[in-house]
């Protein structure tokens, strides 16, 4: 009886040990630091992102030979160089990959950040300080075995 309750025990604590380790290295489980604090900021984040729109300011992100560059333009199509940008990059889930990067810009708007990207998801943020405010984009990246590469 005793062997018993030794295997079966020993077993469960083992598993329980390996999947703590494999946890630990891996997925914090946050998605923000504060939720309380994300909470009280997400009705203006919405409307920041709905007043955005209307000013039909959008980006275009490339990715490719080490090094995403993306540029900001407004409704005519007319790229605008932001006074300040700061772009994070990091996986979607695991916070160890997680880096901010100070962008310079380029006289024609066009900005360009060395990141040498894995294969696999990528979470982007581009922050922009315009001349007419501000510019916030969130964007997906995934890196493909290949090199392919697809921006949502």
């Amino acid at each position: 009886m005793l062997a018993c309750m030794l295997a079966f025990f020993g077993t469960i604590i083992a598993v329980n040990l390996t999947m703590a380790i494999l946890a630990s290295g891996s997925w914090t489980g946050l998605v923000v630091k504060n939720s309380y604090v994300a909470s009280q900021e997400f009705n203006d984040q919405l409307t920041e992102a709905r007043l955005q729109t209307e000013t039909g300011l959008r980006s275009q992100i490339i990715y490719s030979n080490g090094s995403v560059t993306f540029k900001i333009t407004d409704r005519t199509e007319v790229t605008i160089k932001p006074e300040k940008a700061i772009v994070w990059i990091g996986r979607p889930a695991f916070e160890q990959q997680d880096r901010t990067l100070q962008v310079d810009c380029g006289d024609d708007g066009l900005c360009v950040i060395a990141a040498d990207l894995a294969p696999g998801p990528w979470a982007l943020r581009i922050e922009a300080i315009l001349q007419d405010g501000t510019y916030r984009r969130d964007a997906r990246l995934f890196v493909g075995a290949d090199g392919r590469v697809q921006v949502e």
